[in-house]
């Protein structure tokens, strides 16, 4: 039994990085903590507690979590320092020996912060860990929690059992697993009865749901769309192999699943595909597409890119250039190759500089652009439905179309959390989001 007395007037801050799992799960963490009864600290205050969860998807996000570690240690000094995550995961015993921090828990030990935290005494000398190997991870640790804005982030899944040569997520993260759909529709419902309209559907790789428990993600989606006052889902993101028609054709009639996919593509040729153990090829890839703007033609699509993986010479760069440039998505999600210890990509011939890498990324990026201004220009004029969201002091207040275009207006806060029915206007100054012309209804 935790005596939560201990930590009575107690205060904690938090530090997130990578994926929107690892932004969920920060989020139950700190619900947690605060029904012990810590609250999370203010703007400029010391805290006691500093929870740092970190990711290990790149060379970069590892460095990031190292400068917070040493960052929020000269913040708040004697606070109590625990490391979580992918890169506590794989590098624990490092982690562990940097200054300051004091305990650091693996991936499946997320859910069980407060029996670390002990009376907050400090370790003197090397900080403890508590990870075993990922391959005996079998834990499911449940987060469906609210951030700072508006929307709910519920965890499906967790795991991946794909192995692609340039990831390490497998690794940090282990087997894909999941819960029980009534656990979820459980926790869907709780946060309808808390007023959440909005839920992220998120996880490793949600669409390889049912693992575990021998149901499906088909079956999920119609047990969520079920759950009466949540009027928005989205699916963070699903591989194209496992976004079937079936579940296309229901989005697209359904009561509340948003016509809004992230579909990873990763790379634009055959040729690095199959470098990189992706599940499809760029034809399979492209109908996949074709079938979503025929069924959902006015749905956004997001697309992830990895840009200077081994092997992908400047000819299949331009190939896949000119690929993506002919798909008809809305936006990609760019990201540089960053070589992972353990994977199976360190064993690829052709490794590409880092200028050119970023030469390459920036091509992604101002494509990217055009294709999310072409798409937004689509809806200048129309009417809409927005929910929007609590904005950040001094902001406009900002929300999102069901097919996820951004939308700003004046700050109201009588329509924070309200479905408002509204005519698109232009864009904005920095062609961001589009104005709102006119408001109709709320309900």
């Amino acid at each position: 039994m935790i005596d939560t007395s201990l930590y009575k007037d107690k205060k904690a801050i938090y530090y997130t990085l990578g994926c929107k799992l690892n932004f969920s799960e920060t989020a139950s963490i700190e619900r947690q903590l605060q029904e012990a009864g810590i609250r999370t600290a203010r703007r400029g205050e010391c805290a006691d507690i500093c929870i740092i969860n970190s990711c290990a998807v790149t060379q970069e996000a590892e460095k990031k979590c190292r400068q917070a570690i040493h960052k929020l240690i000269r913040q708040h000094p004697g606070a109590f320092v625990i490391v979580t995550g992918c890169y506590a995961q794989l590098s624990a015993e490092k982690l562990a020996n940097e200054e300051g921090v004091d305990v650091v828990l693996g991936i499946d030990k997320k859910g069980d912060i407060l029996e670390h935290l002990g009376d907050l005494s400090k370790r003197e000398g090397a900080g403890d860990w508590f990870v075993q190997p990922t391959k005996d991870v079998r834990r499911f640790v449940p987060s469906c929690s609210r951030g700072d804005r508006t929307r709910y982030f519920l965890k499906v899944q967790d795991g991946c059992d794909y192995f692609c040569t340039y990831c390490t997520i497998p690794h940090a993260r282990g087997r894909s697993r999941n819960p029980q759909i009534t656990d979820l529709v459980a926790q869907a419902q709780k946060a309808a009865d808390e007023g959440g309209r909005e839920i992220v559907i998120t996880g490793v790789n949600i669409g390889d749901f049912g693992k575990s428990t021998g149901e499906s993600f088909m079956s999920l989606v119609k047990a969520l769309d079920a759950v009466e006052g949540i009027e928005r889902y989205r699916i963070s993101s699903i591989e194209p192999n496992l976004i079937t028609d079936e579940i296309i054709e229901y989005m697209a009639q359904s009561r509340s699943f948003m016509p809004h996919l992230h579909i990873p593509l990763q790379a634009g040729s055959d040729e690095v595909l199959k470098l990189m153990h992706r599940r499809y090829d760029t034809a399979f890839f492209a109908e996949k597409i074709a079938t979503v703007r025929r069924i959902m033609p006015d749905a956004f699509i997001g697309v992830d890119v990895i840009v200077g993986t081994r092997g992908e010479s400047d000819e299949l760069f331009e190939k896949a250039y000119e690929f993506i440039k002919g798909l008809d998505i809305t936006q990609l999600h760019v990201f540089s190759y960053s070589e992972r210890p353990g994977t199976q990509a360190l064993k690829i011939e052709g490794s590409v500089s880092p200028a050119e890498k970023h030469r390459r990324s920036h091509m992604l990026i101002e494509l990217s652009e055009e294709k999310r201004i072409k798409f937004y220009e689509r809806f200048r004029g129309k009417e809409a439905t927005v929910l929007f969201e609590k904005p950040r002091l001094g902001m406009p207040m900002g929300g999102f179309t069901e097919n996820y275009i951004r939308v700003e207006m004046p700050c109201d806060k009588n329509l924070i959390n309200k479905t408002v029915r509204v005519r698109l206007g232009d864009f904005n100054d920095d062609k961001s989001a589009l104005t709102i012309d006119e408001v109709f209804t709320t309900e």
